[in-house]
Parts: structure tokens; sequence; C-alpha cells
């Protein structure tokens, strides 16, 4: 049996992001989302908040776990036996930068591999960024995000604003 991880930032997760992890869960008996935690990177949402969007949203899943990795996730994926990253790609850009880090972290840990999952049509304009830069003017994300994300995208801004 064959682990992968699905690491991200994760900020927010979007239906991109769970498509690939419901592709990929119907894969690998086990997968663990492991969300990053970048001391160099700042986050809309806090570490806890991501990891409690994404637990709730595998909740029904029974292979999969959330976790966060404040390391390399090649050391990471050495620490609990997993063998596959699991990458979603959109666009050529996409590929491009994933296959660079796909090439350090098999320098770094040459045991696992990394699989690019190419989104889903239906998400392939879904980009973190774009989708928090939308919601703080307001824009419509419900075709983006789940219901819990655009709740916690618009409160978030409201408070940002001063407004709540």
């Amino acid at each position: 049996m064959v682990k992968a991880l699905f690491p991200g930032s994760f900020d927010p997760p979007t239906y991109g992001h769970l498509n690939i992890l419901e592709r990929a869960r119907s894969i690998f008996p086990e997968i663990d989302v492991v969300i990053a935690d970048n001391k160099n990177k700042k986050y809309l949402f806090s570490e806890e908040e991501r990891l409690a969007f994404m637990r709730t949203l595998t909740a029904s899943w029974d292979n999969v776990e959330v976790h966060v990795c404040r390391s390399l996730v090649v050391d990471y994926a050495r620490k609990t036996g997993a063998k596959v990253l699991i990458r979603g790609i959109r666009n050529t850009a996409d590929f491009s930068y994933e296959l660079d880090l796909s090439l350090l972290n098999s320098a770094l840990n040459p045991e696992v591999e990394t699989l690019f999952f190419p989104t889903d049509s239906r998400f392939f304009l879904l980009k973190s960024s774009a989708i928090k830069e939308l919601a703080s003017f307001g824009g419509d994300v419900s075709d983006m995000v789940p219901s819990i994300v655009e709740k916690a995208l618009k409160e978030k801004f409201l408070i940002q604003e001063g407004l709540k």
C-alpha cells in the first residue's frame, strides 16, 4: 500500500483542491493532506483555520488525514513513510514550477515520486490568490470555494475593513 501526500498552503482551500484530492483518493489507499506552514510566507488564514477547513472538508473521506508540516515536505514524507507527492497543475506555468520543485525534492529524497494531476477543466481558473483578491472586493466566490470558506472569506475581509 502506497501512502501519498497532498501538500499545499490551502489559503484558502478551493474546489480545485478538493477535486484533485477526490480523484487521488480513489487511487491511493491513504492520503495525508499536508498544510504548509512557511514562516516566510504571509497567509490570510492562520494555520489553525486552514487545518480546520481541510479537516471539515475531508471528514467524510476515511482514507484522508490532515496535518500541518513545518519542515520540508520530503522530510515529512520520510518521517511518515509516504512515497508519493500529489501536485495539481492548471497550465504550463504551473507545470514548469512543479517540475523544478519535483526535481529538487527528488534530489533531497529519491524515495519519493511526484505525480502531477491536471486540474479538471471546471476548475482551470481557480487560484487562491485570485480568489482572495476577488473576495476582498466583495465578489462572488461561491462557485470557487466551499460555503464554509466563502463565509470565512467574507468575515475576514469585513474584519480587515473594520466593518465588523
